[in-house]
């Protein structure tokens, strides 16, 4: 027969369990919820306004007056500065986690002060980069231009995409590494042909999470990449952005120009959405290269 107190214990154990069920089912609802709620606002309000124009023109004379023109010099000049960001940010950033992980111990000093510096750049806003980015210009006698735009946003990506890359490479079992130095590879070997392979799809959504930011990000580049109607052809060209699009066009005392900025934020979450689909794909694909 069971004891009383035992019984009570079981009823109590059942309980909480019950509510944090609750709880995380609530929450599950609610993240879900907010981005339905974002995305159905953002389609409702930008749908009237939703054409082919929009993404095959450049913004005509008088475009942010209501007249005729669309966004494709910022929805380019966006994936040109995201992209070239997001590829010198992947030039810093793994050489600085795969030498924290592998050449360096994971508890020294060395690795301890430098994922904390890479904490306290992650807090940074991204108005300081852009601030920072505006002296760095002026010191050298730069105009606002896409490379400008590039080195700030790049800045920004930096320590994110390191911090998330590393947290998927301190994962690797350390019998992984034993095993590749027990069979003669170096250490660079080890690192780029086992640790990287075996962390490929978390460095791909590592990658992801820092695009996400270049690209969706606005005041790191108002005073760097500076705003144009046109199609940059050179680096030292401005360059136009879909947040900042979206700013200018909220901006005006126009409907059908407002109506247009939620079409323009429609078109930057299909971009990250589309994005975040290829990297899924691409992490489900390599795999295979994972050790279970």
């Amino acid at each position: 027969m069971s004891h009383p107190s035992s019984l009570h214990w079981l009823r109590r154990r059942k309980l909480k369990e019950g509510i944090f069920r609750v709880l995380m089912a609530a929450s599950v609802l609610v993240v879900i919820g907010c981005l339905a709620l974002i995305m159905g606002t953002i389609i409702w309000k930008g749908l009237p306004a939703m054409n082919l124009s929009m993404i095959t023109q450049t913004p005509k004379g008088g475009y942010y007056l209501g007249r005729e023109g669309g966004i494709l010099n910022a929805i380019v000049g966006s994936l040109y500065l995201a992209s070239g960001a997001t590829v010198l940010a992947i030039l810093f950033s793994l050489p600085v986690v795969l030498y924290i992980n592998v050449y360096a111990q994971k508890r020294s000093r060395l690795a301890s002060l430098t994922r904390f510096s890479l904490d306290v750049l992650w807090g940074i806003p991204s108005i300081v980069y852009g601030a920072f980015g505006f002296i760095i210009m002026i010191f050298f006698g730069l105009r606002s231009s896409l490379l400008a735009g590039i080195l700030a946003v790049g800045l920004l990506e930096f320590p994110i995409m390191s911090r998330a890359a590393d947290e998927v490479i301190r994962m690797v079992p350390n019998e992984l590494l034993e095993a590749s130095y027990s069979l003669g590879a170096t250490r660079l070997e080890t690192a780029l042909k086992v640790v990287v392979r075996q962390c490929l799809p978390g460095l791909l959504t590592a990658v992801l999470i820092a695009f996400g930011r270049g690209i969706g990000d606005a005041a790191s580049v108002l005073f760097t990449a500076g705003f144009t109607d046109r199609i940059p052809t050179s680096l030292f060209q401005p360059a136009a952005t879909l947040p900042l699009a979206i700013f200018f066009q909220l901006g005006t005392p126009f409907p059908e120009v407002q109506q247009r900025a939620y079409a323009s934020a429609a078109i930057l979450t299909v971009l990250i959405l589309v994005i975040s689909l290829l990297a899924r794909g691409l992490g489900k694909r390599y795999t295979r290269h994972i050790i279970k």
